[in-house]
């Protein structure tokens, strides 16, 4: 940031057509760019950047076609920011087990994101 610069004047990271990233996937992604492991070692590698941002780790499974190229996908609960509470967003570990990208739900993951609250649901209860 510049020295005159606040927080919400940063603008959030864009790729060449992509839209922006909400400023907790931002953060979240940035804890994750430097993951140097494999498929063994995601679920670990996401939970502790989950926890290093104040969020949740719910649970990883296999991609199986929810994402493309992807070969496990975990639901994470992070900080929204400004707003106040939390948000279901997804890290999904790329087809080689080498790169971790994040995603907010979409209509491919709707499904999978009703779920992820479902079982923050069952949680609460027990």
């Amino acid at each position: 940031m510049l020295p005159t610069q606040t927080a919400a004047d940063t603008p959030v990271a864009t790729t060449a057509g992509d839209p922006a990233l909400p400023l907790e996937l931002l953060e979240l992604e940035l804890s994750l760019d430097g993951f140097s492991g494999d498929e063994a070692s995601f679920a670990e590698a996401v939970h502790n950047a989950a926890t290093q941002l104040g969020g949740d780790f719910l649970f990883d499974l296999p991609a199986s076609g929810l994402a493309e190229d992807c070969l496990r996908i975990a639901a994470l609960r992070v900080p929204k920011g400004e707003e106040g509470g939390l948000a279901v967003v997804f890290a999904l570990l790329d087809a080689e087990g080498s790169t971790i990208r994040v995603e907010s739900p979409d209509e491919k993951t709707q499904d999978l994101k009703r779920f992820a609250d479902a079982f923050v649901d069952v949680l609460e209860r027990i």
